[in-house]
């Protein structure tokens, strides 16, 4: 059984804003291509013009419908490793192949080490394991630790693909484990949430829960009785209309 360290330096780690996030795949695109590059290249894909196409996804955005009727809300949740502070998907790797780094505690799996077993993946319970058909190995996201700590990146590109990419500024990245860090601050701000945390394996990532939506003139400060209905001035166009064409 591989071993978890006691502690990490840091607990870098991703922040995602389940308010503003729309969806657009820019995150999951920008992931892959990076990664295809990166760390566990190649991200390999199969058949993927086919009928039934498929590959190694590192992030992957679901969508949902939040509650029925009129106050229905479609919320769009990306998944990708939660790097896990009692990451399961460690301690049942039987080679060591998969492992917890202790300067920053990035979950990380050695290529050279792992048989394709697949039990990592049936230990996370988030579905974050991806697997390579083709090279017959575990793959997972990295938090881009070729990107983040690549010195000859202008600081502010020092971030994983997926942040650097979000039009909507929906996922933020840190040092969760700094109490003054950004991150922290957010999510204490906006109740950041464990994914799953019922689980018990403490996720170092969070998400940042939609906020009601607004959708009375109430809601906004507007009085219903200023709101004026706009006159249909339709029939009275049209009249002029066919009086310059009859012309």
């Amino acid at each position: 059984m591989t071993m978890l360290p006691q502690k990490t330096g840091k607990k870098l780690g991703l922040v995602i804003d389940l308010d503003i996030c729309v969806g657009c795949q820019a995150c999951a695109v920008n992931c892959k291509e990076w990664n295809t590059g990166g760390h566990m290249a190649p991200l390999t894909d199969q058949d993927p013009y086919g009928p039934a196409p498929d590959g190694v996804w590192f992030n992957r955005v679901h969508s949902y419908e939040a509650r029925g009727g009129c106050g229905s809300q479609t919320v769009h949740f990306p998944r990708s490793c939660l790097h896990c502070q009692d990451a399961a998907c460690v301690t049942v790797c039987p080679t060591g192949a998969s492992f917890k780094r202790e300067e920053d505690g990035i979950v990380l799996v050695n290529e050279d080490k792992c048989i394709g077993c697949k039990l990592c993946s049936w230990a996370c319970p988030y579905g974050a394991r991806e697997f390579d058909e083709v090279e017959g190995v575990m793959k997972k996201c990295t938090l881009c630790v070729d990107r983040i700590y690549n010195e000859k990146l202008d600081p502010e590109d020092r971030v994983p693909a997926c942040v650097s990419t979000c039009p909507a500024g929906a996922r933020h990245f840190g040092d969760l484990g700094d109490p003054d860090s950004d991150v922290s601050r957010l999510v204490a701000e906006r109740g950041g949430m464990d994914l799953m945390a019922e689980m018990g394996y403490r996720p170092t990532n969070k998400y940042l829960p939609p906020r009601p939506r607004k959708r009375d003139a109430a809601d906004v400060g507007a009085a219903s009785n200023q709101l004026n209905p706009v006159q249909d001035q339709s029939s009275a166009f049209l009249k002029w209309v066919d009086k310059v064409l009859s012309r």
